[in-house]
């Protein structure tokens, strides 16, 4: 069996491949960043970079089996400015399309983000079947709402005989962030006075006023590459003096006083709001801190043991962001009938 993963990544296709025990004779990867050879390379060394996916010539490859990738998405998320097709980053998409066409793999499996229907329709008419759409949340303690665009399992079906995936959704697994949280935190996740300074006065005037922490019975915010940067819309925990998570349930706090009001929620969290919430009087009993690479790395369902030390922490939360929900991939996977 040999694959080829356009716009590899940190390689999540052969995570995927390797924790669902599917055997492949080659992996041949498209990425240029070289911080994610790096990550690659040192966890399956076997790995054949190929670079630029511009320059790949079907030509130069074996017989391919199974095509993946994750086009990037920013032309097309809803967060972005939407520029579609016209966003030279989106355009690599028909490079996807050009080596489906002249590799004709057995299977093929393309995931991108949430977008306007008028682009979706236009992915699903080059990908000649229509996406499934699956939130990580079944599979992982993280809100993230991808469409996967595969011929694995497929059916016709209707009176013109269009191509349906048939693959379910995931069982929900029901896991949380307390699932997913170290016990034992370096100081540097935690914010200091001068970073809470800034998001107080900074939450005042963006975002809504608003600042992303969530709580322990909650699913964190999906993932992306801008996480490196932390800013006030990232993931953060609030754990009391002593580094323990914070798990009295509770609402939106005010500086007026200590006592946690509000009601839990179990799908969006419970924002904090600068007119309304005294950064420093609060963190006397409490901190603040973001997610770790590792918490990141569970989020995404990445195993504990792939080990992404060989670069910094912020490249890692760039990959992280950019990858796959291996647990969603598996599961799509799994569907494949190999012999």
């Amino acid at each position: 069996m040999n694959v080829l993963s356009l716009f590899d990544g940190m390689s999540c296709g052969q995570i995927a491949l390797n924790k669902l025990g599917v055997k492949y004779d080659n992996y041949f990867a498209s990425e240029i960043d070289k911080h994610a050879i790096k990550v690659t390379q040192h966890n399956y060394p076997k790995t054949i970079q190929l670079g630029d996916v511009s320059q790949i010539k079907a030509s130069d490859l074996p017989k391919i089996d199974l095509l993946i990738g994750g086009s990037p998405c920013q032309g097309f998320s809803f967060a972005g400015k939407q520029l579609a097709f016209d966003d030279p980053r989106s355009k690599l998409f028909f490079e996807f399309v050009r080596l489906k066409n002249e590799l004709q793999p057995k299977y093929f499996l393309l995931e991108n983000v949430k977008m306007k229907k008028e682009f979706e329709l236009i992915i699903t008419n080059y990908m000649g079947v229509s996406p499934i759409v699956i939130n990580s949340a079944l599979v992982s303690a993280q809100n993230r709402v991808r469409l996967y665009w595969t011929n694995i399992a497929n059916e016709s079906y209707g009176l013109f005989g269009d191509n349906v995936c048939t693959i379910p959704q995931p069982e929900d697994k029901g896991i949380l962030l307390k699932d997913i949280l170290e016990k034992n935190v370096d100081e540097k996740y935690y914010l200091s006075e001068k970073m809470l300074k800034y998001f107080g006065s900074r939450a005042a005037n963006f975002n809504n006023g608003k600042v992303n922490i969530r709580e322990e019975n909650e699913k964190a915010t999906c993932l992306t590459a801008s996480y490196a940067s932390c800013d006030i819309s990232d993931n953060f925990v609030r754990v009391d003096a002593n580094g323990r998570f914070d798990t009295n349930k509770t609402g939106t706090l005010t500086a007026s006083y200590k006592t946690r009001k509000g009601r839990l929620m179990e799908d969006k969290s419970n924002c904090l709001t600068a007119s309304k919430f005294d950064f420093m009087q609060y963190t006397e009993d409490f901190k603040i801190r973001r997610l770790t690479p590792t918490e990141c790395k569970r989020l995404q369902t990445v195993p504990d043991e792939y080990d992404m030390s060989v670069v910094s922490d912020s490249q890692q939360y760039k990959m992280l962001g950019n990858g796959w929900t291996i647990d969603v991939i598996t599961h799509i996977l799994k569907y494949m009938d190999i012999k």
